[in-house]
């Protein structure tokens, strides 16, 4: 796919209305944040909320009323292959982390961005109950709250999250200079807490969806890291296939290490 294709006219029209999409969504949210709202379970495992359901609606109908070209897809929507016709598609988690939402952990947010050729060319992801707003476009860096960001510098420990069983197949040489952060159920908050330097890297198990990463996999790029699979290469997203296998966010020689860690599991 030819770089240019990631800087068309367009993405930078559709932030503000991806960052108001958001905001407004996350007050939303917020109204039922704390309050028990009523919870369905999807498969039998997974959480979802009228937090949630109420979210997307608004997010859906607010952002196909303005461009109603583009696809859709959604967590809590079911989905159309229709739109994989369309040139660009919105992939919108409307809570990331709702799990630890109905825990009242404050670290969730709605996750939207817009998605070209497999590549997202703009994403917001809102977290409210930290006020928190992360944005990003290809080549215009990443922005929390107005301000950029950036990944961590190396240091002499390095803070790392994930499955204990991933952590632990890091080379012994790496062991004694990590430090094992607290799990954060939304992995899109994961990705931006690398991306504004609290965090070095994490694991992504198996089974991630585009909703989940799309917006963060570009704030995080953005600040500086990267999000790879085992092969060594970034996502692609809003295909027919929208779930990913093992995923390593960070940067420099420890991604390398974490992507190495992945590209054995099958070993």
């Amino acid at each position: 796919m030819p770089e240019h294709d990631l800087t068309t006219t367009g993405a930078t029209e559709d932030l503000p209305l991806l960052r108001d999409a958001a905001r407004e969504a996350g007050v939303i949210a917020m109204r039922y944040f704390g309050n028990s709202p009523q919870v369905w379970m999807k498969g039998g495992t997974s959480p979802v909320s009228e937090a949630d359901h109420a979210a997307d609606a608004y997010l859906r109908q607010t952002l196909l009323a303005a461009r109603p070209d583009y696809g859709w897809l959604s967590e809590e929507t079911v989905d159309d292959p229709v739109r994989l016709s369309a040139r660009r598609t919105f992939v919108v988690d409307p809570i990331d982390g709702t799990r630890g939402f109905l825990e009242g952990q404050r670290t969730w947010c709605v996750s939207v961005a817009v998605v070209e050729h497999g590549r997202s060319l703009a994403g917001v992801l809102e977290c409210p109950a930290l006020n928190e707003t992360y944005w990003a476009l290809p080549g215009q860096g990443a922005f929390r709250n107005g301000s950029r960001i950036a990944v961590r510098q190396p240091g002499d420990k390095a803070e790392i999250s994930g499955l204990k069983q991933l952590l632990d197949r890091i080379p012994a040489g790496w062991q004694e200079r990590l430090k094992r952060a607290p799990y954060s159920p939304s992995l899109a908050y994961r990705l931006a807490m690398i991306a504004n330097g609290t965090l070095d890297a994490t694991f992504v198990k198996p089974n991630a969806h585009d909703w989940d990463i799309a917006a963060a996999d570009l704030i995080l790029r953005e600040a500086g890291g990267q999000l790879l699979d085992q092969h060594g290469r970034a996502p692609l997203y809003a295909g027919e296939v929208t779930r990913h296998g093992a995923l390593a966010a960070g940067s420099g020689e420890l991604l390398a290490v974490l992507v190495g860690v992945i590209a054995g599991l099958d070993d």
